[in-house]
């Protein structure tokens, strides 16, 4: 089974064409005439079901013969995740993350980040790849970049974690972790949160964890944390 996304087909869709490069992807690519089968996800959890009527190479046009709602998680997992140095690590990050099972992902600007601008369309799209790829038809959501004294000052629900690497009374992420609950988990970036930030997160009722015994890098550990979560869940 292949994925395909388009973000405009709704569950009243019922004919629908596909941009000039994926219409050329699957007439020429992949040699889909009349009548065969393909698989569309709008990334709010409905998979449709279409068949080609019009195998165009600039317009490949389809027909929505079935459609269903794929069942959500019972948690919501949120990271917020500082920026790395190199663009390709917080890549793989996304993808990775995407493929295991998240929900919205945050990227927070603080005082130790080397980076502080990102490109929001390359990492959409990135989510929407792995997506496909992992046969989800949830996309997650990208919020856009963030001060972290900003992202602070919201309202939040479920259960609150900022992992650091700072010698104090620390957690362990996998002990507090509860299934079916919302979770927001803070990771920092290369030079870890300063002591400010873990201080004003700790006002905001966020618990200090840790997520081994190992040092990690911003990209392992936000890994690390998502498939903490998904592991618990799945008991």
């Amino acid at each position: 089974m292949q994925l395909f996304y388009n973000s405009e087909i709704t569950e009243r869709t019922e004919q629908f064409s596909f941009p000039k490069e994926e219409s050329k992807h699957i007439v020429k690519v992949l040699r889909k005439n009349i009548g065969d089968t393909l698989y569309i996800t709008n990334g709010l959890g409905w998979l449709f079901t279409a068949e080609i009527s019009i195998p165009n190479i600039n317009k490949c046009m389809a027909t929505v013969i079935s459609k269903s709602l794929q069942s959500k998680k019972d948690y919501h997992l949120h990271l917020a995740v500082a920026p790395t140095k190199m663009n390709d690590r917080y890549e793989w990050f996304l993808e990775k993350a995407t493929e295991i099972g998240i929900d919205s992902i945050t990227p927070i600007i603080c005082d130790h980040s080397e980076r502080k601008v990102i490109k929001p369309e390359r990492f959409e799209r990135i989510l929407q790849s792995a997506m496909k790829q992992s046969l989800s038809c949830y996309l997650p959501k990208l919020n856009d970049a963030i001060p972290f004294k900003a992202f602070l000052n919201q309202n939040f629900k479920g259960d609150l974690f900022i992992a650091h690497c700072e010698e104090t009374d620390k957690k362990s992420l996998k002990q507090e972790l509860k299934p079916k609950l919302d979770i927001t988990i803070l990771i920092g970036p290369e030079g870890d949160f300063s002591t400010k930030e873990i201080e004003l997160a700790i006002q905001n009722n966020f618990i200090p964890v840790t997520l081994g015994d190992t040092r990690l890098r911003t990209e392992t550990a936000a890994i690390v944390a998502c498939h903490s979560v998904a592991f618990v869940n799945e008991l």
